[in-house]
């Protein structure tokens, strides 16, 4: 689904323009379900560590820094290289490379559950961070060149789309139901035999595509991309949580020169990693924004409103788990409403209507996280998740259908990019910000034994694996849960200006057909 005007500037298409167009049969749907379960298990794997930071911080001893490392390095790792995995997809072959970051995704995923350090289990992250880099591209491409009527291919995203959101809710449930019985590590754990399941199917259901005609891959290019996107975030992470210091600048400046001499580099090659006159066009740098746009409260919601339900709800990891069911029901349930609203809305106004809906839960979350009754936070999850789903839907769909099928792992590199951006700017942000709003109300009574003042100063976690209870835990949650409120209210408000340029810059129609 190009923009208006799109397909007529695009390359010429290959030879095999009519097989492509080809109504899709039982083995391409097929397909489909292995490509979901791959981003399913990132997107689990995103958000199922959450309900286990209670349970990590007291048994490896993690500070609230590392905490959020613990919870960012995955995404940061994911984001940092999703662009050069695009393209490398491109050019060695789609399932090829989905195959072997599935088999390396495994090894990380064992590592990470052996882990008994802060430091260790951050490595591991990291390792399964640089490991899903090459899962991501190959899903969406592949449902770029196995899907080729507008119409299935607009199914087979919302399916992908409901995938990622389902999956980033589907995380504490997973956790809670593990951590009920088992140690921490077990959320790494369950990855084995969902991988062993991938590597068959996979094998077995999936056709293999690339680039008939690569360009070589610019290992200068390579170097800027992972420098400018790792030094940019690290100097958000770094100003959030400490403030403005040498660090802070070092890294913005290192950053900012890393992504310009990149941008730059793009425009001279004959072959560039990412084609950065794609973002001229305002309904594919809108797409990417929207996509961007809707991750980033979600993710950042996720990570901390696990913690509030256990802590300051006293909830179990279960029973917090199965509280956050409606965010993925609702998030699944937009494959059936798309069909309905896409055609009588539009592109753009679905995506816009979708952010206002997730931007008004947003809000009315802040108000119920003071509510006694759980009922009133589960109605404002329904909204959440079921807006996050029409917009990611549509903003990926523009996104992965701009460019021509050979260049289609690059595209969806760019969506994944923002999409992990998102994800690892949500948790540093946000969670960044309910820390300072949480320490800086933070009130305990007068003589609070000095190591849980200490411990309850760091964050809410560490003041329960400290042992606080009575005056002290109550200011402590009370601390928490405004904290909470201000998140949210945060999340909303950036969530609604995305929903306004959604409206101005997607149009209405972005295929001709199909819609």
């Amino acid at each position: 689904m190009a923009t208006p005007g799109l397909d007529a500037q695009q390359a010429p298409q290959s030879p095999r323009t009519d097989d492509r167009q080809r109504a899709a049969g039982w083995k391409e749907w097929a397909g489909l379900g292995v490509l979901v379960l791959a981003v399913v298990l990132l997107a689990v794997d995103a958000t199922v560590l959450a309900l286990a930071v209670p349970a990590l911080t007291a048994d490896l001893g993690a500070t609230s820094s590392q905490v959020l490392w613990i919870g960012d390095i995955y995404s940061l790792a994911l984001a940092g290289l999703l662009v050069t995995m695009g393209n490398v997809a491109d050019r060695i072959g789609r399932k090829k490379l989905l195959l072997m970051g599935a088999a390396a995704f495994g090894g990380a995923s064992l590592l990470a559950a052996l882990a008994t350090t802060p430091e260790a289990l951050v490595a591991a992250r990291l390792l399964l961070g640089v490991a899903g880099a090459t899962l991501m591209p190959s899903t969406l491409s592949l449902i770029r060149s196995i899907f080729g009527l507008p119409r299935q291919r607009t199914l087979a995203i919302a399916i992908w789309s409901a995938g990622a959101s389902g999956g980033a809710a589907l995380g504490p449930l997973v956790g809670g139901a593990l951590l009920e019985h088992f140690w921490w590590g077990s959320v790494f754990l369950i990855n084995l035999p969902v991988v062993a399941v991938l590597l068959v199917g996979g094998a077995l259901l999936l056709p293999e595509s690339r680039n008939p005609a690569p360009g070589p891959i610019d290992l200068r290019s390579v170097v800027l991309s992972l420098v400018g996107l790792v030094s940019a975030v690290y100097a958000v992470k770094h100003l959030a949580h400490v403030g403005l210091d040498a660090m802070t600048v070092l890294s913005a400046a290192v950053g900012a020169v890393g992504l310009v001499a990149f941008v730059r580099r793009q425009r001279r090659l004959e072959h560039p990693l990412i084609d950065v006159e794609l973002f001229r066009r305002p309904a594919f740098s809108g797409a990417v924004a929207v996509n961007f746009a809707s991750v980033f409260p979600l993710a950042g919601l996720l990570f901390f409103f696990s913690q509030y339900l256990q802590l300051a709800r006293g909830f179990s990891p279960l029973e917090a788990g199965l509280r956050e069911t409606p965010l993925m029901l609702a998030a699944i349930a937009a494959i059936a409403v798309i069909g309905l609203v896409l055609p009588r809305l539009g592109a753009g106004r679905t995506a816009a209507v979708g952010l206002g809906a997730a931007a008004a839960g947003l809000v009315l979350l802040a108000v119920a996280e003071g509510a006694s009754s759980y009922l009133w936070l589960a109605l404002t999850l329904v909204p959440i998740g079921l807006g996050v789903g029409l917009s990611q839907t549509v903003a990926v769909d523009a996104v992965v259908s701009a460019v021509p099928s050979e260049r289609a792992g690059a595209a969806s590199s760019i969506s994944e990019t923002a999409y992990e951006l998102a994800t690892a700017l949500g948790i540093a942000l946000l969670g960044s910000l309910l820390g300072l709003v949480y320490r800086g109300g933070l009130d305990l009574p007068a003589g609070t034994d000095p190591a849980v003042a200490s411990a309850a100063g760091d964050s809410l976690a560490g003041a329960h694996a400290a042992g606080a209870d009575g005056a002290a835990f109550e200011a402590a949650r009370e601390a928490f849960v405004h904290a909470m409120q201000v998140t949210s209210l945060s999340a909303a408000a950036l969530t609604a200006v995305a929903a306004v340029l959604a409206w101005r810059m997607i149009p209405a129609r972005l295929s001709g057909a199909g819609h």
